[in-house]
């Protein structure tokens, strides 16, 4: 068979839909200055879907940064790896600001978040070791375990009897094979908005021997004292061996770092694949990064906003009787029950009808019969967005429990 038509013929869970999803639910173009009201289609809609925690993205001493570095440097400067020729005292700067913010001995910048935590773990294990990971962790660690060559065992989300069968299970093996056993979870969970169980984890070192990887992508900036992550927020960062976040979310920017023991960020430097390959961080990127930074640690004012945006939106949803799962952290994921048409038609609803933008999740990321409209808010939002956006979920929550959307014309073309 020619591959091409196998491909053609087969476009997956997502890709069967795109002739009627591309443009409007996948792949949608917002426009305008980022900001908790943009264009879409035209119209302006409150946005509820931009991972812009603490309102960085369009912050003007943030736009001021970047445009003064990009006057200075363009976009090219480094040129070449950073292990070849793209190593400058600006990225050293940031991460030893990094480690230092994070609690750990050393931190080392990486290119892109996702290709960052594949290319660690790669580094990191070998055929005799053991991965012990949560069942709900991203799509970038569930491809770097797809590399791993040696065993790999996986606990259902936040189980911590079933996370300590796990490690029995590994232990047992790795006392054979001679390897080592690395966990990974995550911080905050992106789609429920829970946190992982971090402290049951490190607590169970005294039992087990392993390291703990924790991508922390969307608690970094937001979750603790200090906004240093869930690790902070439940008083085990010393407990995490290895500590990663992206610049995507509370930096709103591009790039990603992971710190810990000086020896291990050494190693790490030297053998992860895809920054040993690829150009160096852009210094516009570095410069952004440090300012960035700088405010996180400076203007605690940022994520006390984010927090009274959350607090108002979640106690509100709730006092509605929606169901909001089981998060802790700005992370707002409205659980609702019908079919993928019926989510198109809601949706399209929100958008139309309410000017409310934001992400519709479905199967396959979530069970048939689920839906999920999650809300990432900001320390941009307002209170008054907020009211506005309860009234219209309680609109079309009326409208899918009395069947409304299933007969629309929309939801029978998505069909089941």
């Amino acid at each position: 068979m020619d591959i091409f038509e196998k491909l053609n013929t087969n476009l997956g869970p997502l890709g069967k839909h795109s002739e009627l999803s591309e443009g409007y639910f996948m792949f949608p173009k917002l426009e305008g200055e980022i900001a908790p009201r943009m264009k879409f289609k035209g119209k302006e809609v409150l946005t509820w879907s931009l991972n812009n925690y603490l309102g960085l993205a369009n912050h003007p001493e943030i736009r001021k940064a970047d445009e003064e570095a990009a006057k200075r440097w363009g976009a090219a400067y480094p040129m070449g790896a950073r292990m070849m020729s793209g190593n400058t005292d600006l990225h050293e700067q940031l991460e030893n600001e990094l480690a230092e913010f994070v609690g750990k001995e050393k931190a080392y910048l990486l290119n892109y978040g996702y290709q960052g935590i594949m290319s660690a773990i790669d580094a990191l294990v070998d055929r005799k070791d053991v991965i012990v990971y949560d069942s709900e962790c991203h799509a970038c660690i569930i491809d770097a375990l797809r590399m791993h060559l040696g065993k790999r065992f996986v606990y259902p989300h936040n189980d911590m009897d079933s996370f300590e069968k796990q490690l029995q299970r590994a232990t047992k093996l790795t006392n054979e094979t001679g390897g080592g056993i690395l966990v990974i979870t995550e911080g905050v969970f992106g789609m429920t908005g829970n946190m992982g169980n971090l402290k049951g984890i490190v607590a169970l070192k005294e039992k087990y021997q392993f390291r703990l990887l924790v991508d922390d992508a969307h608690g970094f900036g937001t979750m603790g004292e200090t906004g240093a992550g869930a690790g902070e927020a439940q008083g085990v960062q010393d407990g995490i061996d290895l500590y990663f976040s992206t610049f995507a979310k509370s930096m709103a920017s591009i790039g990603a770092f992971i710190a810990g023991d000086e020896k291990i960020v050494h190693y790490l430097k030297y053998n992860m694949r895809s920054q040993i390959f690829a150009k160096s961080l852009p210094m516009l990127l570095v410069e952004g990064a440090l300012k960035r930074l700088e405010l996180l640690r400076n203007r605690p004012e940022l994520k006390a906003n984010l927090w009274k945006v959350v607090n108002a939106l979640q106690e509100g949803l709730k006092e509605k009787g929606f169901n909001l799962g089981t998060t802790t952290s700005p992370v707002t994921p409205v659980v609702l029950n019908g079919t993928i048409g019926e989510a198109a038609t809601l949706s399209k609803d929100l958008r139309e009808n309410y000017n409310i933008f934001c992400s519709v999740v479905i199967y396959p990321v979530i069970p048939k019969g689920m839906i999920i409209l999650r809300l990432i808010p900001t320390a941009a939002h307002t209170l008054e967005d907020v009211r506005e956006t309860i009234a219209a979920f309680e609109a079309v929550k009326d409208k899918l429990t009395s069947g409304f959307y299933k007969k629309s014309a929309l939801a029978v073309s998505f069909g089941e």
